[in-house]
């Protein structure tokens, strides 16, 4: 199992967790202004705290350090937020679907998950449509997806309503499942039960936040192998997002906590 590193401290739901240029970027949900809390990556301070203007329901959040800016996704909004770091200004582009979570692939483009459309859409920094891939009809509700060095992309989809929880690896144009591990929702080793999120290391391993189990799981870059790395013990609540600091090796892990009959958000830090 792995070490908790850090906690850091609960307060509203958080949507989404990332790294960027040494600092760590929270997304809070139900807040009209602070929705992202920014601290420091060392010493976990709070630094400042960043209103998103126009907001409405968020999904997730992610980051490019090529570009030195910061992806929010808006559910009701049907947009994604840009913030450019370097002069705290942020503008919009539409996505005409609703986006759940979101990654940034080689390239420095913006990978979307659309699950009620079933597909994933690809945009430029500036939100240029580049391409609009149809997933198959068997991945039902696509949670997250995030493009490998080789152009396949990695998914989890399945909600609670939904017959089959699955990780998938799909080919390059959408068209193919080429390998995948779950199906009936589950707790055995290979089975999920509602995989939200995922995380992607250098040699493609792929870690999974699997929210009815309150746990993550590792499997192998050929979705063949998995194992357990933080236990329901070590998370004391669902996991429902990842975000994986590849230099450190630390894993951020977003957690929603039932406290006083609401649910509150925390991030809890584990080496890898």
């Amino acid at each position: 199992m792995r070490q908790l590193v850090h906690s850091l401290p609960e307060g509203e739901p958080v949507c989404g967790v990332t790294l960027l240029t040494g600092e760590l970027y929270l997304l809070r949900a139900r807040k009209e202004r602070d929705q992202v809390e920014v601290f420091d990556v060392t010493s976990y301070r709070l630094l400042r705290c960043l209103t998103v203007p126009d907001i409405g329901s968020v999904t997730d959040i992610t980051s490019c350090i090529h570009y030195r800016c910061v992806y929010i996704g808006n559910h009701s909004g049907e947009c994604v937020h840009r913030l450019d770091v370097q002069g705290a200004f942020f503008t919009r582009w539409t996505v005409n679907d609703k986006p759940r979570c979101l990654s940034v692939n080689a390239a420095h483009n913006v990978i979307v998950a659309c699950p009620f459309v079933r597909k994933i859409k690809e945009f430029s920094s500036h939100g240029d449509l580049l391409r609009n891939i149809t997933i198959p009809d068997d991945v039902i509700d696509p949670r997250h997806a995030i493009q490998t060095r080789s152009g396949q992309f990695i998914m989890c989809h399945g909600d609670r309503s939904n017959p089959v929880h699955r990780v998938c690896m799909i080919s390059a144009d959408g068209r193919h499942i080429v390998h995948s591990l779950g199906r009936r929702p589950g707790s055995d080793t290979s089975q999920y039960d509602w995989p939200q999120h995922l995380a992607v290391d250098n040699n493609e391993f792929v870690f999974v936040a699997d929210i009815n189990n309150h746990q993550v799981t590792l499997l192998s870059p050929t979705l063949e192998d998995a194992r357990q790395v933080v236990s329901r013990q070590q998370l004391k609540g669902p996991p429902n997002r990842l975000y994986l600091d590849t230099q450190q090796r630390l894993l951020y892990v977003a957690l929603r906590v039932w406290i006083d009959n609401e649910y509150k958000g925390r991030v809890a830090v584990f080496s890898v």
